[in-house]
Formats: structure tokens, C-alpha cells, sequence
């Protein structure tokens, strides 16, 4: 694999106004992301759904990036990854959207298609921003530059959170009685009320979005340029390790769905949480924030590892170590009850928090001209973010309900990535 890497050649001034717009980007992805632990239980209660059907807003939303990955950097190929950005918050724009008419119709099928278009958008950004924002500048520095963007992930989830809370949330306990007294058409009548309140957060989420599409494409952000992208890169024959194929990697393979056990596990833990704090005592206004704490907590691993990682200790070590606190933590939730119970919730996203970027780097490495379509293959592992919450849910109701004990499929998942993180990763590594 070549030495050489990906740079963008961008005067100092360019520079500051890309990293500005990358952040902003990256906020985006963060405020829009975790907006799905608000919706879940929101659109369970004005459509009226079951708990499963209820999490298919987790699998609309995540299995867009399985579909979308490997189109995503087709389309970057042929665009370029400035306009990549712009078409990916046009696509986010449109999803939102859809969610107008689908409050005034409480049409639930009609919101899935709006989680998947916003999804599809997300999948392109996220193809080209993350990439981006490494080859903006010096390698050296690389990892300052993630964290910044990290960073802004997290308050963006934080702030999206608490206000849609205050908007959907801030009357849940009397608005919930007075639908379970209501009865035919009244009970329609204040459904549709509750559901109408999306039209305008979602309205103006679109005209933000539209807005930052067109100051992207007017911005002239610096296009990239790979050192590595020869023809003896980039062509059909065996590497310098004898493999023709992505797919004959045996610790990509492993890495994919190591990735996709990693997301499965954080997004259940922050979807699900909501509903969790109810089941286990809390107020709906109260139970509706505590995402925001499983937020902090992300963020505070972030900032540990910042500081930590690689000075300190491998990003291999904190990533074993991530894996155990993460069953640990599991084994909280499942043997204590009410608050202690939920602490140990939130503490799975502090275990979350130096996972991606512990298993990223192990599954890429020396994958040579296969690294773009090992990317791809990985961010398509995103979608055990669309799966997981879905068997959680399933498990659940074949527990009669026991949102508790349903978490103990948690366990494996630890393992699994505790496994890729000691041994895993060397699997067909050539030396």
C-alpha cells in the first residue's frame, strides 16, 4: 500500500471556512441522528403502534445506510465530494419534508419514507465528510480535526434533543391521559393535533437544510486529491498480497460486522432508553432527557480518548477495554432496577464511546486499492443500527414486555467485538 496520502492543497483562509463547514455538517448528522430516541415513543403513541413496529423508525433510518453506502461513493467518484455534501443535505432536506404530510395525515408508512430519505442524504454526507475532513489538512493532525468534529456531534445531538422534548414532550403525562379517556372520533381529533406537532420543527429543519446545500455548493470548497489513485492502485490484478478481492479479507470481514454489532449496540441503548426509563419508573417529561445523559457520556469517552489515545494507552487497549465495560455495564442494567438500572444504560455509551475509532483503523489496515470499497463495505455495517433495536423489541414482547431483560442480547455483542479486538483483527493480516 502506498505511503503517499490524500491531501487537499487549500490556501490557509479556504481552510478555515472548510473546517467551519465541516463541523456544521457534522452537527447536522448529530442533531438529526439522535432525534430517533424522541421519535420512537412518539409515533408509537399518535399512531398507535406496537413496540416493534414502533422501532422499524430505527431500521428505516439505518438500513438506508446499507443500500446507500456503496452508491454513495459512486456518485463522489463522479461528483466530487463538495457537491457530494450538497446532494447529501438536499436528499436530508427532502426527507423532512416528507414529514410534513405525514403529521397531517398520521400516516406512519409516510414517515418511514421520510427516516430513509433522510437516512440515504446522511449516508452520502457521511461517505464524504468523514474522509474530508482527514485530508483537509496534515495527517499529523488528523485526529485533532476528528475530535473537533466529534465534538459537534455531540452538542448537536444534545441541543436536538432538548428541543424537540420541549416541543413533543412537555405535557406527555396530561396529554396521555386525556387521549386513554377519549374514545371514535375525539381520540382521532387529538391525535392528529399531537402528530401536527412535527410540521413545524421538521418544516424548519428542511429550509436550514436547503440553505446549507446551497452555501456548500457556493462555498468552493477544495477538492481532494489522492496520491494513491495509480493505475497500479487501482487495478484489477492481485496486490502486492495476492488477493483480487475486498471480500477475500478475512479481518475486513470480521471488522464489517464488528461495526455492525458496535452500532447495533449504541443506537439500542440510546433509542430505547426513553422507553426503558418508563418501564422502569420514571415521568414521561423525565424519561424523554435521558438520551441527552447517554449523549454526555459518549462525550466524555470522546474526550478521554483525546487525551489518552495513542499516548497513554493503543487504540487496540481501549478498545478491548471498551468491550468489557460494555458487558459489564450490560450486566448492571440486567441485576439492579430503577435509577441504578438506568445509570448502568447510560454508562453503555460512555463503553460506546472509543469503539468506531478503535475499530475503523483495525479493519482498513493495509487493504491497499481495496481500502475505498472497504470503507463502503464498513459504513454498510452501520446498519446494526437498524437491526438490533428491532430484535431487542421482538425479544421484549416475547418476554411479556420485560424491556429489561430484553437487553441481555447486549452481552454477545460485547463479546463479539472484545473477540475482533484481541484476535480478531489479525485474521489474513499480512505481515
Amino acid at each position: 500500500m502506498s505511503d503517499k496520502t490524500a491531501t487537499v492543497a487549500a490556501p490557509r483562509g479556504n481552510y478555515k471556512q472548510a473546517m467551519f463547514i465541516i463541523a456544521t455538517l457534522f452537527f447536522i448528522f448529530g442533531f438529526v441522528t439522535w432525534l430517533n430516541s424522541l421519535l420512537i415513543p412518539f409515533l408509537q403513541q399518535v399512531c398507535e403502534l406496537s413496540d416493534v413496529v414502533a422501532y422499524l423508525v430505527t431500521f428505516a433510518f439505518y438500513i438506508s445506510y446499507f443500500v446507500m453506502a456503496i452508491p454513495s461513493s459512486f456518485i463522489l467518484n463522479k461528483i466530487g465530494f463538495p457537491k457530494g455534501m450538497s446532494l447529501g443535505l438536499l436528499t436530508m432536506a427532502v426527507g423532512s419534508l416528507i414529514f410534513i404530510p405525514a403529521a397531517q395525515m398520521r400516516n406512519y408508512p409516510l414517515f418511514l419514507v421520510g427516516l430513509f430519505t433522510q437516512g440515504t442524504g446522511l449516508a452520502l454526507l457521511q461517505t464524504a465528510s468523514n474522509p474530508y475532513v482527514t485530508i483537509l489538512g496534515p495527517i499529523e493532525s488528523a485526529a485533532k480535526r476528528i475530535s473537533i468534529m466529534g465534538i459537534c456531534n455531540k452538542v448537536a445531538g444534545i441541543t436536538g434533543i432538548l428541543l424537540l422534548a420541549n416541543l413533543l414532550f412537555s405535557d406527555t403525562k396530561e396529554i396521555s391521559d386525556k387521549i386513554n379517556t377519549l374514545t371514535g372520533a375525539a381520540r382521532e381529533a387529538e391525535l392528529d393535533l399531537l402528530a401536527g406537532r412535527l410540521v413545524t420543527p421538521y418544516a424548519i429543519m428542511a429550509v436550514v437544510l436547503f440553505i446549507l446545500a446551497f452555501f456548500v455548493l457556493k462555498a468552493h470548497l477544495p477538492e481532494i486529491s489522492q496520491d494513491d489513485e495509480t493505475p497500479a492502485a487501482t487495478g484489477d490484478g492481485p496486490d502486492q498480497y495476492g488477493r483480487t478481492s475486498a471480500f477475500q479479507i478475512p479481518y475486513l470481514m470480521l471488522g464489517v460486522l464488528c461495526i455492525f454489532v458496535y452500532v447495533g449496540v449504541e443506537v439500542l441503548a440510546i433509542d430505547s432508553i426513553k422507553k426503558y426509563g418508563e418501564f422502569a419508573g420514571l415521568s414521561g417529561d423525565v424519561a424523554a432527557r435521558v438520551p441527552i445523559w447517554c449523549l454526555v457520556a459518549l462525550g466524555v469517552g470522546y474526550l478521554i480518548g483525546v487525551v489518552a489515545v495513542p499516548k497513554m494507552i493503543s487504540q487496540k487497549t481501549a478498545l478491548v477495554i471498551c468491550a468489557i465495560l460494555g458487558a459489564v455495564f450490560t450486566v448492571g442494567v440486567l441485576l439492579t432496577s430503577g435509577i441504578v438500572s438506568i445509570v448502568f444504560l447510560v454508562l453503555c455509551s460512555f463503553a460506546h464511546s472509543l469503539m468506531w475509532p478503535g475499530i475503523w483503523p483495525l479493519a482498513i489496515n493495509k487493504l491497499g486499492r481495496f481500502t475505498k470499497l472497504g470503507s463502503a463495505l464498513l459504513v454498510m455495517g452501520i446498519a446494526g443500527g437498524a437491526i438490533l433495536p428491532l430484535v431487542y423489541s421482538a425479544l421484549s414482547t416475547s418476554l411479556d414486555g420485560n424491556l429489561q431483560l430484553a437487553y441481555v442480547i447486549m452481552i454477545p455483542c460485547y463479546l463479539y467485538i472484545l473477540y475482533f479486538a484481541a484476535t480478531g483483527h489479525k485474521k489474513g493480516l499480512p505481515a
